[in-house]
């Protein structure tokens, strides 16, 4: 959902997750002021030309105008804090569909041709639309529905719906897959062909930074009374956004030519393409482009031109011969602005509070507990308190520890670029590790067997932090746990842990397109289906065996595990068992404690805990009235002196992009004195201390005070 408004989405659940009340587009979060200004220009702007060819309808700002065919001051037809875009006019020129969350999220809706009488055609809550067009007889509306698995990048197919709003819609095409987007529909006058931009990129995945140039988008048909589908145009560059000619003989399509974006004309009946507008809008076909990776542009009635926005203006182009002329527009924006959250963080001070605990395992007399915080063990009493390093250090990072069934001894993994992976044992009151005499590599997860004789683990494999190097044989491994030859059990699956019984070992893999937990043995072979869920991971059964606990949108939820031998398909929504929520606001690596009956997780640095008997009201020692699941744990955190560096430093010579407007010196000197920057200016201007380390950095440029939050190289 696209809002205009400053204002974080936290806040949205601060004033409306507590008492459940409907989410309002339109109302106010706080402090808010409108403003007003006159603009003839605008970014991202998508229009369409009426049947009779006398007006254009755009958006501008998440609004929608109307100007006359050849320009002028606009009307507004929408207005206020919802995101209304992508307006398309029906054919008999009565109506106007578009693209809005007015109602919470981004559905299609019609209004009359005035503005008038706004009314929502779909009504989803999780798969939502965009660019709409109407079929021929203006009964139906095409439009691009999201399909998202288990990525945030989904997929488009094209959905066909009655103008009533009644029914829930139909899909007209099948998505290629989860991540290789579709969208921008367009219909033929006569209603029966139906074209779309379809992404044809090799592979089942999103990949970033593709080459337009090799072809990302291509353009399909669909032939809508036999089902025959065909590929129109693509290859160099691609092709997105088509438009079909009022005489169904041209096809207008956008493609990327060398680092311009282009309007072409495609005659169907030769296949002959024709270049007509070389100043379009970048196009974003290498990007992730839910709403279309070129904005919405039409066909006059008469076929003789194209509208089309670029460069911030609306542009009338002659097909017959690409040329352009302006038309110039004006429209009065009033928006209103709700002043955003701002909270001030502190940077670089001298001591900094430890938020991040993970691996956290309660052991088994349910006394302590241990954790990995800043690359380090640590244990301590289940309240917090009397925490300690558990290791001497000296391997490098140190992480998944895991208490040995007695209690009294942790296994982990450790990591250092020089050294490599490895798996040690260490005595729960603390000392000396011993090195389990595995070669260098990649290890994950190790876990105890019942009788805590062997140790199972995964070998993985490097990536681009760790490196390529020490990962063959990559697989699901068991080792004796006072060391000896090591064993391949199965080069399936992750987090492998021991059944009851010790026979089996427990894995989480995949099942078809649902996360799976499976069992193999020991032995090897003998894979069978625990449990399957399409949207929840994590799976962790009890020690008795008879509850399960998994995690689905950051949540964490149990439900009894009765012995069937069928596969347990689960979800936040099964209603086959009780199925409790454990957690209030959210929850990570869940860990069952040793007698069942306790179910252990973490969010943040704090250490959560929940009785099945607060959980479940059949269970022994459960009370008439189920508590609530709890609002806070045991703090395991703590304030640690930051690692601040000493000494002054001078970089001089180099090119600075300074945070002060838009100036840049060409030859400047940037002096850093431990971890402040004290000057910042020209060579001449600035004086360099005597005891500073000198940096030449000339032919390089600096950003000195420049955070990037979020970045892809």
């Amino acid at each position: 959902m696209m809002q205009k408004f400053m204002y974080p989405l936290v806040m949205s659940v601060l004033l409306f997750g507590a008492d459940d009340k409907k989410w309002d587009v339109t109302a106010e979060f706080g402090p808010t002021e409108t403003i007003t200004f006159t603009t003839s220009e605008g970014t991202w702007m998508s229009c369409d030309v009426s049947p009779d060819g006398k007006h254009i309808v755009f958006d501008l700002l998440g609004d929608i105008y109307v100007i006359p065919i050849t320009g002028g001051k606009a009307n507004t037809l929408t207005s206020g804090p919802a995101w209304d875009v992508q307006p398309t006019f029906s054919n008999d020129g009565k109506s106007i569909a578009f693209a809005s969350d007015r109602s919470g999220g981004d559905n299609i809706w019609i209004m009359n041709r005035n503005g008038s009488e706004p009314r929502q055609v779909t009504n989803e809550k999780f798969r939502l639309l965009n660019n709409p067009v109407f079929t021929a007889d203006d009964q139906y509306i095409i439009a691009r529905k999201h399909f998202v698995d288990t990525r945030s990048l989904g997929a488009g197919e094209m959905w066909i719906y009655h103008v009533s709003g009644e029914g829930s819609g139909m899909n007209v095409t099948d998505r290629r897959d989860w991540q290789h987007d579709a969208g921008e529909p367009d219909l033929s006058p006569n209603g029966k062909m139906l074209y779309y931009s379809q992404d044809v990129s090799p592979g089942n995945t999103f990949q970033y930074n593709r080459n337009p140039h090799d072809g990302i988008y291509a353009i399909h048909s669909l032939d809508l009374e036999s089902g025959e589908k065909k590929t129109v145009t693509g290859g160099v560059g691609g092709a997105v956004t088509p438009q079909i000619s009022p005489d169904a003989k041209r096809l207008a399509f956008v493609r990327r030519v060398g680092t311009k974006t282009v309007l072409f004309v495609r005659e169907l009946a030769t296949g002959e393409e024709r270049p007509l507008f070389d100043r379009l809008n970048r196009d974003s076909q290498e990007a992730w482009s839910v709403f279309g990776p070129h904005p919405g542009y039409g066909w006059t009635p008469d076929g003789k031109a194209i509208v089309i926005t670029a460069e911030g203006k609306l542009w009338r182009v002659q097909a017959l011969d690409g040329k352009v002329s302006e038309i110039p527009f004006t429209v009065k924006v009033t928006q209103k602005l709700t002043e955003a959250i701002r909270f001030k963080t502190p940077i670089g001070g001298s001591m900094f509070d430890v938020k991040t605990v993970r691996g956290a395992h309660v052991s088994p007399d349910g006394k302590r507990v241990v954790f990995e915080a800043l690359g380090r063990l640590y244990t301590a009493n289940k309240d917090g308190k009397q925490r300690k390093l558990l290791t001497s250090g000296g391997s490098g990072f140190e992480a998944h520890p895991t208490w040995s069934p007695d209690g009294k001894e942790i296994v982990f993994t450790t990591w250092s670029d020089p050294t490599g992976g490895g798996i040690s044992i260490i005595s729960a009151k603390g000392g000396k590790s011993r090195q389990l005499p595995l070669p260098k590599g990649h290890y994950f997860n190790p876990s105890w067997s019942p009788d805590g004789t062997k140790i199972a683990y995964r070998k993985g494999t490097g990536n681009f932090i760790r490196g390529p190097s020490h990962s063959v044989e990559p697989g699901i491994y068991v080792v004796n746990a006072k060391g000896g030859s090591t064993r391949l059990i199965t080069e399936e699956g992750r987090q492998a842990t021991f059944s009851q019984d010790g026979e089996r070992l427990l894995l989480h893999s995949r099942e078809g397109d649902k996360n799976a937990l499976i069992g193999v043995k020991l032995s090897g072979g003998d894979r069978r289906v625990i449990a399957t869920s399409k949207f929840g991971s994590r799976f962790s059964i009890a020690p008795n065996g008879d509850w399960i606990a998994f995690t689905e949108r950051f949540h964490v939820y149990v439900a009894p595990m009765p012995k069937t031998g069928k596969i347990l398909d689960l979800s936040t929504k099964m209603t086959a068992l009780p199925l409790v929520k454990m957690t209030k606001d959210s929850g990570f690596e869940a860990h069952w404690s040793a007698d069942s009956k306790t179910l252990h997780w973490t969010m943040g640095p704090e250490l959560f805990s929940r009785k099945l008997s607060d959980s479940f009201t059949f269970t022994e020692e459960a009370t008439v009235e189920i508590p609530k699941a709890p609002e806070s744990g045991v703090n395991l955190g703590w304030s640690e002196k930051s690692a601040i560096p000493q000494g002054t430093a001078a970089f001089i010579g180099g090119r600075i992009i300074t945070m002060n407007g838009d100036e840049v010196i060409d030859n400047g000197t940037v002096v850093i004195t431990n971890n402040r920057i004290r000057a910042v200016g020209p060579a001449d201007a600035v004086t360099v201390p005597k005891n500073a380390k000198i940096v030449n950095v000339s032919g390089k440029t600096l950003l000195p005070g420049f955070i990037d939050v979020h970045t892809h190289v």
